[in-house]
């Protein structure tokens, strides 16, 4: 397993930065793991898109995820369940979140990305992800910091 964390405190609202993380669209100008984004469908209960990602620079299958909110607080993320993601999950799970709580300052928002890679796959695929992928997580954190104090 490989989780990578982020956090950094926002000049914004919760509402303002998870209003941004639901438009995946929009956030994708900040985060280049998952562009392109090939569609996006909203729901009652969230936000589902497919997109082809590339993690430390390596592309993977398109992939659909499904993302979740709750109000002023987080959005969590998982993969689409089957058919969705047949070649994706023989790689490995996925899920990830948006933790947002209220300071005098802003927003601190906790980033927190996990992947459950495949048996075969995860001594190969853990340490050479580690490293470079917390360093695009963090690019993806000061991205939307900007954007979003910029836009504020």
């Amino acid at each position: 397993m490989l989780t990578v964390e982020v956090i950094e405190t926002i000049r914004c609202t919760p509402e303002e930065l998870l209003a941004f993380v639901l438009d995946p669209e929009r956030y994708a100008q900040v985060d280049r793991k998952i562009r392109p984004v090939r569609r996006v469908r909203r729901q009652d209960w969230g936000t589902e898109f497919a997109f082809r990602p590339r993690l430390a620079g390596l592309p993977g299958p398109e992939t659909v995820a499904q993302m979740r909110l709750t109000p002023g607080a987080r959005v969590d993320i998982r993969l689409a369940p089957p058919p969705a993601n047949r070649l994706s999950r023989r790689l490995c799970d996925f899920e990830a979140s948006f933790v947002c709580t209220p300071t005098g300052d802003g927003t601190r928002l906790v980033r927190t990305l996990t992947f459950h890679f495949a048996p075969w796959l995860s001594r190969l695929a853990e340490p050479l992800l580690r490293r470079r992928l917390t360093a695009e997580v963090a690019e993806e954190v000061a991205l939307a910091k900007a954007h979003l104090e910029r836009a504020g």
